[in-house]
């Protein structure tokens, strides 16, 4: 690097935003994820010693995830390429694993290729990865907030190691906001920031284990903020407020935040905590997820968890489904939250569920069965001379309106799928079933 180049390179250091300028460039300096990069652990240990294979950083955002690929490219003796997942196609790709065969070749280097967001490439793109990271060609570093299990081609994750990385907590996002406000060559620290203890909380608070997004606010807020008489710039909880404006809610549609979610929201229902599933409501309509969606997983939860124990429930889902159609939001949260807190509270049964995954299990072990004679269409031509329907009880000839009668193939006779519990009007059913079998003409 020539003295323009590194002049270059330290003034957009300089210009660039607080949260680039504080990235750590030893592990001494890194925040969070101990777990992993503290000291005699795998990572560290493997970069360190510039024993590095394929690996994919995978966690929330400001995280870190970023920051290791950096540390490795200052500790690997290997080349090290950063990709942009967005613009780079197969092409590309292709030049750069030439490029790296030829290193490896005419002077025995390894290359490190990092991927940010290594979840945008297609399959085209990361199966045009896969023979170098196969024959070792490249050592591939990818960084994800989208679970890699899903969003990897199965044969490149084989032939990686994941790490997940967490989200800050509390007292580890305090270490980074105060390092900013202290730092004098990198951070705030010639700005004089005094940040009130109830700022800082709030920051903490809104950030969620963000870093950047910490950082970020922190920054516009110093910023904006002009010194008072003592030449301190002092930060307020309403400045922080104002210069990050909102919470972030975690929530991407398409990634684990979705399904981790409705995951808990459902669950929650199941296990009849309405506090807990409204939480939950609230968080997936604030992050924008389709109201028709939440309302289809009501609809499904009622039938599959509620049942027979209270029908009025599945009434009750299917109602906060069209009203989710008719009037929309924010009006439709009403009433979504009033079949929300209907069905956590209801009794539950799964018999109806269970019944059925037995049936079509023993559908696909009978062939479907034969049905009996008297139960066949009689209604077409010919039918009686076929012995269809001969011999059928008409259960409203008889008192209580039923009769005793074969109903189920000779392949399954006796089987019972459907077992009604004890919890709410499923026990009546029960009652009923119990004494027809019985003998007993019931009401």
């Amino acid at each position: 690097m020539d003295l323009f180049s590194a002049a270059s390179a330290s003034q957009r250091k300089r210009e660039a935003p607080l949260a680039t300028r504080m990235r750590p460039e030893r592990f001494e300096d890194f925040v969070g994820q101990q777990e992993i990069v503290g000291p005699q652990r795998l990572l560290r240990r493997a970069i360190e010693a510039d024993r590095l294979t394929s690996m994919i950083f995978y966690g929330p955002p400001g995280t870190g995830k970023t920051t290791l690929a950096f540390l490795i490219a200052k500790y690997t003796k290997a080349h090290f390429e950063t990709v942009n997942a967005v613009s780079t196609g197969v092409a590309e790709l292709r030049r750069l694993i030439s490029e790296a065969k030829e290193r490896s070749l005419l002077h025995g280097q390894r290359t490190v290729v990092f991927i940010d967001e290594i979840h945008r490439f297609n399959k085209g793109q990361q199966d045009a990865l896969l023979p170098a990271v196969e024959d070792g060609t490249i050592i591939l570093l990818g960084a994800t907030t989208e679970n890699p299990y899903y969003e990897v081609n199965t044969p490149l994750l084989s032939r990686s190691r994941v790490f997940r990385l967490r989200s800050l907590n509390n007292d580890e996002l305090k270490e980074v906001i105060n390092r900013a406000i202290n730092d004098r060559q990198q951070g705030l620290g010639e700005l004089q920031v005094i940040l009130e203890p109830a700022a800082l909380e709030h920051l903490v608070g809104v950030a969620e284990g963000d870093a950047r997004v910490a950082l970020n606010g922190l920054e516009l807020a110093a910023l904006t903020t002009e010194p008072s008489d003592d030449g301190h710039r002092h930060l307020t909880v309403e400045i922080i407020a104002d210069s990050v404006q909102q919470k972030v809610i975690r929530y991407d549609r398409e990634g684990d935040n979705h399904y981790d979610t409705i995951s808990a929201f459902i669950k929650s229902i199941r296990g009849s905590d309405p506090d807990a599933a409204l939480f939950y409501l609230a968080k997936m309509l604030k992050a924008g997820e389709d109201p028709k969606f939440i309302a289809r997983r009501l609809i499904v939860h009622a039938a599959e968890d509620i049942g027979n124990a209270d029908p009025q429930g599945l009434l009750v889902a299917v109602a906060a489904a069209q009203a989710v159609e008719m009037v929309g939001l924010p009006e439709a949260r009403i009433p979504m939250a009033q079949a929300v807190t209907y069905l956590a509270t209801a009794p539950k049964s799964n018999a109806c569920c269970l019944g059925i995954d037995l049936a079509g299990k023993d559908v696909e072990a009978v062939s479907q069965g034969t049905i009996p004679l008297h139960l066949r269409d009689a209604s077409h031509p010919g039918s009686r001379q076929l012995g269809h329907g001969q011999g059928y009880l008409y259960p409203h000839d008889y008192p209580g309106h039923y009769v005793p009668q074969d109903y189920l193939p000779t392949e399954v006779k006796g089987r019972r799928y459907y077992q009604p519990t004890e919890e709410g009007y499923e026990r009546r059913i029960k009652e009923r079933l119990e004494n027809w079998r019985a003998g007993k003409n019931n009401k």
